[in-house]
C-alpha cells in the first residue's frame, strides 16, 4: 500500500511540477518519475535551507512539487527543443 501511495504523491507532485513550470511535457509517466525524483531533492533543498512545509500528504506533495519543478528546470536545459 506504501507503494501506492509513493507513486501517488509522486504522480501529483509531478503534474503540479509540470503545471507551473511550463516546459517540454513528459506525460504521465514522465510526471510520476520527476515527482519521485523531485521528493527526495526538494526535501534536501529545503533541508538546507532550513524549511519545512509540514508533515503528511500536503507537505510532501509541496515538497515533491518544488523538486520535480527543480528537475523539470535541469532537463530542460540539458535537453533543448527547437
Amino acid at each position: 500500500m506504501e507503494i501506492v501511495v509513493s507513486l501517488l504523491i509522486g504522480a501529483v507532485a509531478g503534474w503540479l511540477g509540470s503545471v507551473i513550470y511550463k516546459g517540454s511535457g513528459l506525460g504521465l509517466p514522465g510526471n510520476i518519475i520527476v515527482g519521485l525524483i523531485g521528493g527526495p531533492v526538494g526535501y534536501w533543498i529545503l533541508g538546507k535551507l532550513g524549511i519545512t512545509l509540514g508533515g503528511g500528504w500536503l507537505g510532501a506533495i509541496l515538497t515533491g512539487t518544488i523538486g520535480a519543478i527543480i528537475i523539470l528546470f535541469l532537463i530542460n536545459l540539458v535537453v533543448r527543443k527547437k
